[in-house]
């Protein structure tokens, strides 16, 4: 009997053996990027492969594989080397996975397949799949994180309640230091489709993201106290932001991003907290903005109750198509009129560049520039800003409040003179 455990041991080791070698391989072909520039560095060492399909789930999108899941997490976390968890195609449905380091090796979660979040929301203190403290993590494939929001937006209380409950965020990175999610797709999050929070050196690439237009506080990426975050050829459409870039970001390059629908690519909001971090050197660039609620923005609440600074802000080569907002700095940002408002702003906004803006906007503003009379918004610089007015009644113009701008071949318009 021994002998029997022992043989059927070997012959499950041999298979899921030759599962990861079967992905491996789809992955390592001659037209392949080198494993390093998935920002993963090469490990040597015994590695190991978990196919979570071997550990129990069902990719039927009913039964609940959230212990084979976590099982596999538990395992490759442990392992020395290169490790890799696959999602195998099926539909796997599970409540919160914590995915909790740090780790002993370097993590690969293969999305080949698609993970569905239930709509019991029992099955969540926070978020939805949360990965904690790891270092060198890759996160890549063609399959779907689909947060099935449908079933809970009527849940959500945003648009009445000031301080309301927050539904699961889909994918969390807190504390996650040299990673990369590439090539899958998030889809209908319950709130915010995925947040970036303490992280240094991520690498967003080929993702793509996408809710309704109408769908509540969807946000496709979130950045906060983060810094080297890197967002590459990604397509977010979703009901908010495609892009925020939240209190205590730097060295943040967003390059090649097609959003719409949705708000836009928005540093902020920012003051509503106190104690918030400064936003550094931000660069977005060769991005596409369609049928957006706004393009490029920065808002801050005029409350704030603590001193921020937002600075070394790039935008350059952007188009616009139709876009509500194309240009919009707003000191007196207040969501749903929920807010108070007494003036007294402390988050400066300075030395903001605007270059090669290029479109159509669907509203006459173009340009609007609503900057605090106590902080008034500093070193804004205009180059080649030619956006306009794609109605017929109305001709193109700035609103250009309490804001020092300097404008080079834009559109006379837009001058802010």
């Amino acid at each position: 009997m021994v002998l029997r455990n022992d043989a059927v041991r070997v012959v499950v080791f041999f298979l899921l053996m030759s599962v990861c070698a079967a992905h491996a391989s789809k992955y390592s072909g001659k037209d392949s990027a080198p494993e390093s520039s998935l920002g993963t560095p090469a490990v040597t060492g015994p590695g190991g492969c978990f196919d979570i399909t071997e550990l129990g789930a069902t990719g039927n999108g009913r039964t609940d594989s959230t212990k084979a899941v976590m099982e596999a997490w538990t395992s490759a976390c442990g392992g020395t080397g290169k490790q890799t968890i696959v999602i195998p195609n099926g539909d796997f449905l599970t409540g919160a996975l914590n995915l909790t380091g740090p780790c002993t090796g370097d993590v690969t979660i293969q999305l080949d397949g698609n993970l569905l979040g239930s709509n019991d929301l029992r099955k969540y203190k926070t978020n939805w799949i949360e990965v904690r403290h790891v270092d060198n993590l890759a996160i890549t494939g063609k399959g779907k994180l689909d947060g099935q929001g449908p079933g809970v937006w009527s849940k959500n209380s945003c648009a009445k309640n000031y301080n309301c409950k927050i539904l699961p965020n889909t994918l969390v990175l807190n504390k996650v230091n040299n990673g990369v999610v590439s090539g899958i797709t998030l889809l209908n999050a319950k709130f915010f489709h995925m947040k970036i929070y303490r992280c240094n050196d991520v690498t967003i690439r080929d993702v793509t993201i996408t809710a309704p237009e109408d769908s509540p506080n969807t946000d496709g990426i979130h950045v906060t106290d983060s810094s080297k975050i890197s967002i590459f050829s990604t397509t977010i459409g979703t009901g908010d932001d495609c892009i925020s870039i939240g209190p205590g970001s730097d060295g943040i390059n967003i390059t090649g991003v097609t959003c719409g629908p949705g708000h836009g690519i928005s540093v902020g909001s920012l003051g509503r907290y106190k104690d918030e971090k400064d936003v550094t050197d931000i660069t977005v660039k060769d991005c596409v903005l369609k049928n957006t609620a706004n393009g490029v923005r920065i808002k801050s609440y005029e409350d704030s109750p603590s001193l921020i600074t937002a600075s070394k802000l790039t935008y350059e080569n952007i188009k616009m198509e139709d876009v509500a907002n194309p240009i919009i700095i707003d000191q007196k940002y207040c969501p749903n009129q929920m807010c108070p408002s007494n003036g007294n702003s402390k988050v400066i906004v300075k030395d903001v560049t605007f270059k090669n803006i290029t479109g159509t906007s669907s509203t006459p503003e173009a340009v609007s520039f609503i900057c605090s009379d106590k902080l008034p918004c500093r070193g804004v610089h205009m180059k080649d800003v030619n956006v306009e007015f794609s109605g017929t009644n109305n001709k193109t113009m700035a609103i250009c409040n309490n804001a020092k701008v300097t404008a080079t071949g834009c559109l006379k318009d837009l001058a802010c003179v």
